[in-house]
């Protein structure tokens, strides 16, 4: 019998329609988890309407439901976690609005049965795009915009929990804060990280606590160097948007004098270069010098016409503004140098440095 040979695409296509399946049958489970606490925490809040500003009244309502549904339900509904549901509608139920729940049929009340409609299924669907878990984290952020800065970059870079959660203890809302105007902040709370700009990509401080390296403990640039590229996955999440790794030590050339860029990176969103230079001591004028001559050879010699000019970082155990602001030319948008910090700083002192 002749062996058949199976057409590639025909396995791909069906591998592909598996994958998506399954991804829906987990999409649609999610949904109707957030739908279920969302809900659950509307009638908690109207119930709560009904003690008439009683303090008290809003707690019993909890505990005694939470009673009730551990009997039939289990140890899911206790009451820590009705508070959690409670907090998920009042933090978001300005996001599904009444009028939408009327148009959309959500919510056939009868005789204590409550059914939901498929277009307000569907409607909660595109409004929260993110796990239950994920919200779960988000609702202790009490600060709105902070707290939809990382629902709106959670979702558009796909990160899971543990990534998102690392980048709140990491506090990246602050980090980017402080380079931001006011109005800056405020987009940052309704668009997420946008990159128009050179400036866009500027952290401070870089926090590198998963590298591993005390603070105290000796260690060489080439060990900082080795750590990140061990780590290069996890460098880049802190890096931010839409960079490539392009290589470490990259030589050229000049008058049979060797040079060597520690890192380089290309960022396709802002379709440039980005060097960086690690220093494990206190900014020096030689070290800007050093990083103007690797990024005005790479803007004459390595970048196209048609891409941005190089931005250059370097990275110091110690930043010294005064340096800088005598030594780089007024409205300087290449050369930046910023700390890294081998532990993750407090909210309240980064928080101080944004005030």
């Amino acid at each position: 019998m002749k062996k058949i040979v199976l057409n590639k695409s025909l396995v791909l296509s069906v591998k592909s329609l598996i994958h998506e399946a399954r991804k829906s049958v987990v999409r649609n489970v999610n949904t109707a988890m957030l739908i279920t606490h969302y809900e659950v925490g509307r009638m908690i809040v109207e119930e709560e309407q009904h003690g008439k500003g009683r303090a008290d009244y809003g707690k019993e309502v909890i505990k005694h439901l939470s009673e009730e549904l551990i009997k039939e339900f289990g140890k899911g509904y206790s009451a820590d976690n009705l508070e959690k549901f409670r907090k998920f509608y009042s933090c978001y139920h300005s996001r599904i609005s009444e009028s939408v729940i009327r148009k959309s049929g959500a919510k056939i009340k009868s005789e204590s049965v409550i059914r939901i409609s498929q277009p307000y299924f569907e409607t909660f669907a595109l409004s929260f795009q993110l796990s239950w878990t994920h919200y779960f984290h988000l609702l202790k952020i009490e600060n709105e915009s902070e707290r939809n800065f990382y629902e709106i970059e959670a979702s558009a870079n796909n990160w899971s929990v543990r990534e998102m959660q690392r980048q709140i203890n990491a506090a990246l809302y602050e980090r980017l804060s402080l380079s931001k105007d006011k109005k800056g902040i405020k987009k940052l709370s309704s668009k997420g990280q946008i990159l128009e700009r050179s400036t866009d990509v500027i952290k401070d401080p870089y926090v590198l606590e998963f590298l591993d390296l005390k603070e105290d403990n000796r260690y060489s640039e080439s060990d900082l160097e080795t750590a990140i590229i061990n780590k290069l996955e996890h460098f880049m999440l802190e890096l931010g948007k839409g960079f490539l790794f392009e290589g470490r030590q990259r030589r050229f050339t000049m008058e049979g004098h060797h040079f060597y860029v520690d890192l380089v990176f290309y960022n396709r969103l802002l379709k440039c270069f980005v060097l960086i230079d690690l220093k494990i001591g206190e900014l020096t004028h030689q070290d800007i010098g050093q990083m103007q001559m690797y990024v005005n050879y790479y803007d004459r010699k390595i970048k196209t016409k048609e891409e941005n000019p190089t931005v250059g970082i370097i990275l110091c155990r110690k930043d010294n503004k005064t340096v800088i602001e005598y030594t780089l030319p007024e409205g300087n948008k290449q050369i930046f140098s910023r700390e890294y910090k081998l532990y993750l700083p407090s909210k309240e002192e980064l928080k101080k440095q944004l005030e």
